[in-house]
C-alpha cells in the first residue's frame, strides 16, 4: 500500500493552549485509519488542518501529493468530509439536501442510489429536524460520498448516538472501505476503534501516545484480564496496588478498573481473590465486580495513568 496522506511534525495552538504538539503519522490507501482519544485530546484540530479546514502553525500534510492549504482547489473534489458539527437546515428535505450538495460539484454520484443504499429512500421527503439521530448520520455519509471521493473523514460520527444506532452507522463505514475508499475517522470511543479501524492513533493531550492495530497495542499491555466493580465513598488504593500480579489501579467516579498480568487464568484468579479479600479486610462496601478481557480503554489507561475524561471542546 502507497500513504495516501502524510504527516510531519504538525503543531497547531491557540493562544497558550497546545492543541497539537509535533505530529507526524502517515495513513496507508484502502484502509480504515483511527484517531481516537478523549475530547480535548487534539483530534478535531489534527482532521481540520489535514482536510485544509485549519492551517498548522508548522509542519508538512500531503494528501494525495497535495498540500491541503496552497493546493485545496485540486484536492476539493477527491475528499468526502462529515464534520463533528455538521447542521442542515430544519425544514430541508432529505432529497432537496442531497440535490443542493450534487450542485456543488461538476461529478456526482446518484444520489437516488445512494438513498437507497444507505437506507434512505423511504424518508428522502422527510425534514431534517424529523430524522433520528441515526438517519441524521446516515444522511450526512451520503453528503460525503456524493462526489465520489478516494478519501473520506468521518469526525466523531456516532457520538449522542444509542448502541443500536451506533452498530448501523459501523456497518456503514465498513462499506464505504469495501467501495475501494480510504476512511480517517475519529472517535472517543475505544469500542469503535477496536472494532472498525485497520490501525490507530491514541492521542492524549495533543501527542501521539501510540499508532499500531488494536490487536497489536492491547497485546503489547501483556495483561490477561481486568477487573472492575463498583464503590462509594472514600477508600483507599494502596491495598490493591501492592497486591502480587496487579500492575495498575484506576478510579472514575465509582468505578474501579484493576489491570493484571498476562500470566493465565490462575494467576488470574488468585489477583481477583486479592482484590476480594483486600477489600473486605479495609472493610469497603463494593458491588458488580466482573473480569473482563483488555481493550484500547485498557490501552489508553496505560499509557496515559488515566481513563477518558469526561467531554469538553477541542
Amino acid at each position: 500500500m502507497s500513504s495516501i496522506i502524510t504527516v510531519g511534525g504538525i503543531t497547531k495552538t491557540y493562544g497558550e493552549t497546545i492543541a497539537v504538539n509535533d505530529l507526524s503519522f502517515s495513513v496507508e490507501e484502502g484502509e480504515i485509519f483511527g484517531m481516537v482519544g478523549p475530547n480535548g485530546a487534539g483530534k478535531t484540530t489534527t482532521i481540520e488542518c489535514i482536510e485544509g479546514l485549519r492551517q498548522a502553525d508548522r509542519g508538512e500534510i500531503q494528501v494525495m501529493g497535495l498540500d491541503p492549504i496552497r493546493q485545496e482547489r485540486q484536492l476539493r473534489p477527491l475528499l468526502g468530509i462529515q464534520l463533528q458539527q455538521a447542521h442542515l437546515p430544519d425544514n430541508i428535505k432529505v432529497w432537496e439536501a442531497l440535490d443542493m450538495y450534487a450542485s456543488f460539484y461538476d461529478n456526482t454520484l446518484d444520489w437516488e442510489d445512494l438513498l437507497e443504499e444507505l437506507g434512505l429512500m423511504d424518508k428522502r421527503g422527510t425534514t431534517f429536524r424529523k430524522l433520528s439521530g441515526g438517519q441524521k448520520q446516515h444522511l450526512f455519509i451520503a453528503l460525503a460520498l456524493l462526489n465520489d471521493p478516494r478519501l473520506v473523514f468521518l469526525d466523531e460520527l456516532t457520538t449522542g448516538l444509542d448502541p443500536h444506532a451506533r452498530h448501523n452507522i459501523w456497518d456503514l463505514v465498513q462499506e464505504v472501505r469495501q467501495r475501494g475508499k480510504t476512511v480517517f475517522l475519529t472517535t472517543h470511543y475505544m469500542e469503535e476503534a477496536e472494532n472498525l479501524c485497520d490501525r490507530v492513533a491514541i492521542l492524549d493531550q495533543g501527542k501521539i501516545v501510540a499508532l499500531d492495530t488494536p490487536a497489536n497495542l492491547i497485546r503489547d499491555l501483556k495483561i490477561s484480564e481486568r477487573i472492575s466493580f463498583q464503590v462509594k465513598g472514600e477508600w483507599k488504593s494502596g491495598a490493591l496496588e501492592d497486591l502480587p500480579g496487579v500492575k495498575n489501579v484506576q478510579r472514575q467516579g465509582d468505578k474501579v478498573v484493576v489491570l493484571g498480568p498476562a500470566n493465565g487464568a490462575q494467576v488470574s484468579a488468585s489477583i481477583v481473590t486479592g482484590v476480594v479479600n483486600a477489600l473486605a479486610e479495609a472493610g469497603t462496601q463494593f458491588s458488580d465486580l466482573r473480569t473482563e478481557y483488555p481493550d484500547l480503554e485498557d490501552v489508553f489507561l496505560t499509557l496515559t495513568g488515566h481513563q477518558m475524561r469526561p467531554e469538553r471542546s477541542e
